[in-house]
């Protein structure tokens, strides 16, 4: 049994739909944010930057628990302990982890930024606004590039459409009108009907 530490954002989004995807069975033990809970010494102790999600696996590579923060992290560690949604070798496994690290170091932090300056910030900062919304449109384009002719980020389902997904269904958040990306539109109403996803997207 895996426990999962986490709460109801995109990041937190990410672990739990590929721990349905590989039909894992884990606790869930929520941090609310809002409420700092990702500060105290406990939580600390398992991911030392107050962040979620965390995990912690009883079963680790080598037989002993294994405790693991960063959501980037968590998906390849899944996806290498299950044998599933990475390919395990060569150019394929790398194309998956770029689009990972397109999600970990761009896709999210600039959509998470123009979330709180869009719904947010205790005051209207136009020039962050602007900054965000045109650089969450920038990225949602390289997306739309990507996926126009291709079903999934990659050659196939894998992590990195289980990294995109949880942030690019709160495009309202981020001024985005999905319809000026088809591509994307049509990836994310078939990931939306994946039963496993549906469910990792209610959690906790």
């Amino acid at each position: 049994m895996i426990d999962l530490y986490t709460w109801g954002t995109p990041n937190g989004q990410k672990v739990s739909i590929m721990l349905e995807a590989c039909r894992l069975h884990y606790s869930v033990h929520p941090i609310d944010i809002l409420n700092d809970e990702q500060f105290g010494d406990d939580f600390l102790r398992i991911s030392p930057n107050n962040k979620i999600p965390a995990i912690v696996d009883p079963e680790g590579p080598s037989g002993e628990p294994i405790s693991l923060f960063e959501s980037g992290a968590i998906l390849i560690y899944l996806a290498d302990k299950t044998g599933e949604f990475l390919p395990p070798e060569g150019a394929e496994r790398y194309d998956v982890l770029q689009w990972l690290m397109w999600q970990m170091g761009g896709f999210g932090p600039f959509l998470g930024q123009a979330h709180h300056f869009n719904r947010f910030a205790p005051e209207q900062v136009p020039y962050a606004i602007k900054r965000y919304s045109d650089e969450a449109k920038r990225l949602w384009g390289v997306l739309n590039t990507q996926l126009t002719k291709r079903q999934f980020v990659c050659d196939e389902l894998t992590i990195a459409d289980f990294a995109i997904y949880p942030w690019a269904a709160r495009f309202e958040w981020q001024g985005i009108d999905k319809t000026d990306f088809p591509a994307v539109n049509t990836w994310m109403e078939q990931m939306a009907e994946l039963a496993f996803v549906e469910r990792g997207m209610q959690v906790p």
